[in-house]
């Protein structure tokens, strides 16, 4: 009764927020309190639910969506199973967790015109996704997998349990919350990877826009490619949220 009653307080304090956030965004725009380029609230769901651009934003969108999915699937797996392969190998784990730490340390900026030369544009998005997924999603697995308590791996040398049997049967499932909540804070990397891709020359998406309508001086294209990208992404996260309660409701 309670949880229900802090979940409840949650959902009712986050609304009320967002309230206040959009209540001031329409002031801030009326009354052009940040100049030109702050327009109200109004005006861009006006121009974003214009039926004249919905094909164009629908097909800016589904470019970003399945960039920013295959970026995430991308640096998902191989972030979970490079951080699978130092817990079962230990003597890889420093050189991995350095490497990692320094591809993550370059600016993503500064890899995007080596990967357009590499690979090409339309797949600079989804590699620059993948990077920013993969640190992530390696650093959550590989915290995770230390959960397991040692009573509980003596328990399994005890009963004659291999490596492999008590990496399935204890340390995954020791680590599975902290593994989804990797999973949780990886969707915006994703997006931002995603759409940072697209300012590079890309043929479509919402970074495309974004800079389209910046070059242009579109301020209400600008603000509703804005809108989508980040209502896109909050969706996604607040589903992995529900995701990472139902998981550490049943592993923690």
């Amino acid at each position: 009764m309670l949880r229900a009653r802090e979940r409840i307080q949650e959902i009712i304090f986050g609304a009320i927020g967002i309230g206040l956030f959009l209540v001031l965004w329409q002031i801030i725009g009326v009354y052009k309190l940040a100049g030109l380029t702050w327009p109200p609230l109004t005006q861009v769901l006006t121009f974003l639910f214009d039926p004249s651009r919905q094909a164009l934003f629908l097909r800016a969108t589904g470019a970003t969506l399945s960039v920013a999915a295959l970026g995430y699937i991308v640096g998902g797996v191989v972030g979970m199973a490079l951080a699978a392969a130092v817990h079962m190998f230990p003597i890889l784990r420093p050189g991995m967790d350095r490497l990692s730490s320094v591809v993550h340390a370059i600016p993503a900026i500064a890899l995007a015109p080596i990967f357009i030369v590499l690979i090409s544009r339309d797949f600079t998005g989804m590699a620059i996704a993948a990077l920013n997924v993969f640190f992530v999603l390696y650093v959550g697995t590989t915290s995770g997998l230390m959960n397991s308590t040692q009573s509980h791996r003596d328990l399994f040398t005890v009963l004659g349990a291999s490596k492999q049997m008590r990496f399935v049967r204890l340390d995954l499932p020791a680590a599975l919350p902290a593994i989804v909540s990797g999973m949780k804070y990886a969707v915006p990397a994703a997006f931002i990877g995603a759409i940072l891709g697209e300012w590079f020359g890309s043929s479509h998406g919402l970074g495309l826009l974004i800079v389209s309508a910046m070059q242009n001086f579109q301020i209400p294209l600008l603000w509703s490619a804005v809108l989508i990208a980040a209502g896109a992404s909050l969706l996604a996260f607040g589903a992995m949220t529900l995701l990472e309660r139902l998981v550490y409701g049943r592993f923690q």
